[in-house]
């Protein structure tokens, strides 16, 4: 077993930037947004421009960007092109965010980077226009340095947070554009209608790329169909699917064609696509399932996957963030349960829900016969949410990506996915 005692010391460096810098945090302050592609763009010119001479896919949407990127990403590698791919947030380990071809970034490069970046980042700091980087943009810029080094010839680029100003779109140009969907999520910050969401994420469509969405309501198409117009971009809309995975393969089927990969080749790279914590079985008597679903719209889509399953009760392990809204993730789900285990994730500098709060606003949606608990500690939650299940029952762990990565841990370490920089034994 390797020693990653430097690894998690370049990891404490770039999280614990945000003690100093959180006030320059694209999450924080969007009085001025344009400055955060303008900052992304100088620390990048800074850095050489590791941007430069690659084919970019970049990816946005509501719910289902990471699968489709995760998707297309499989299928150019497997059609024998080298290949890297961005996304958030990360599961467990920090590595899940950068991958080239099937292994995510090797832990001795990803330190190699950090310190080859931290001069950079002091002179951004002190003589920056717009100050330093923050941990979102270093990691992109880690990323970007990463590709260049594996020699890829495409990018797929998933972006973090909305679209317009999210470091990601500091790309000047993509082959391919994609938004999956349009619902709420983050209206603090993007809008608090669709319209404006809508707006935001399509600040990604940009002239000489092509541009393809399974989002669905006509008065949002029109906007994408408008920002078309002005760009002089080429507009496919996929037709209705029937259910959530059906948009996600047709839209990374629709994205592989357009860059002239052949169906044999989008056949297998979506049969090997696999993402932790996106409805994983990780176990199987009783079945256990991990799934990060924060939103409305991915709370109804693993609603959707609970149907196809055989199973007796659902005990459900809950935890969600304080900045969701609560009453949307909860009103499909929480009536399914039979117990639920009320809980929080660890991670620091994210607030989390108070499990009370959530227990309260739940219960007019429970079961009469529901059985409620809360624990502070989420490993609690979940031992006592399988001591209630039987062989026949369904555990699931949802309402956060932070709450499901924590808990994953019990079946893969930190430890064992740096070591072998994938998520999974090829088996399960």
């Amino acid at each position: 077993m390797n020693n990653f005692s430097d690894y998690y010391k370049a990891v404490s460096f770039l999280e614990g930037l945000s003690n100093t810098l959180l006030k320059n945090d694209y999450l924080k302050n969007r009085q001025h947004p344009e400055i955060y592609i303008k900052r992304m763009r100088y620390f990048l010119d800074l850095i050489g421009r590791p941007d430069n001479n690659f084919k970019f896919i970049h990816i946005t949407g509501t719910s289902g960007k990471g699968t489709v990127t995760n998707m297309v990403h499989n299928i150019i590698m497997v059609s024998g092109k080298r290949v890297g791919s961005f996304t958030s947030p990360f599961v467990t380990s920090s590595i899940e965010k950068i991958k080239v071809n099937d292994q995510y970034i090797n832990p001795k490069d990803f330190v190699a980077i950090v310190n080859y970046l931290k001069p950079y980042i002091d002179k951004a700091h002190k003589d920056g226009p717009y100050g330093a980087p923050s941990y979102f943009e270093i990691f992109l810029a880690i990323a970007l340095i990463y590709f260049k080094k594996e020699k890829c010839q495409w990018v797929v680029l998933e972006v973090g947070l909305g679209g317009r100003y999210d470091a990601t779109n500091v790309i000047s140009k993509s082959v391919v554009s994609a938004i999956t969907n349009i619902d709420f999520d983050h209206t603090h910050i993007l809008g608090k209608t669709l319209k404006k969401i809508a707006n935001d994420k399509a600040g990604i469509i940009k002239k000489g790329s092509f541009f393809i969405t399974t989002e669905q309501r006509p008065a949002i198409l029109k906007i994408f169909k408008n920002i078309c117009f002005e760009n002089n971009v080429d507009f496919l809309f996929l037709e209705k699917e029937k259910d959530y995975f059906s948009y996600n393969k047709s839209l990374a089927s629709s994205i592989s064609k357009k860059i002239g990969i052949e169906n044999p080749y989008i056949k297998r790279g979506i049969t090997k696509s696999f993402l932790p914590c996106r409805f994983e079985t990780i176990n199987k008597k009783p079945i256990i399932v991990l799934d990060g679903a924060h939103n409305r719209s991915k709370m109804k889509a693993t609603v959707m996957n609970i149907k196809r399953l055989k199973f007796n009760k659902l005990h459900l392990v809950l935890a969600i963030a304080k900045n969701k809204d609560h009453l949307a993730i909860l009103k499909d789900i929480i009536p399914m349960a039979n117990t639920v285990s009320y809980t929080r994730f660890e991670i620091s500098g994210r607030q989390c829900a108070d499990p009370k709060e959530l227990l309260i606003k739940s219960k007019k949606y429970l079961k009469k016969d529901a059985k409620l608990d809360i624990f502070l500690d989420p490993e609690m939650a979940l031992d006592n949410a399988i001591k209630k299940s039987k062989a026949n029952d369904l555990v699931l762990v949802t309402g956060s990506f932070f709450l499901a990565g924590e808990l994953r841990k019990r079946w893969y370490s930190e430890d064992w996915i740096l070591e072998n920089r994938k998520s999974k034994l090829a088996n399960i």
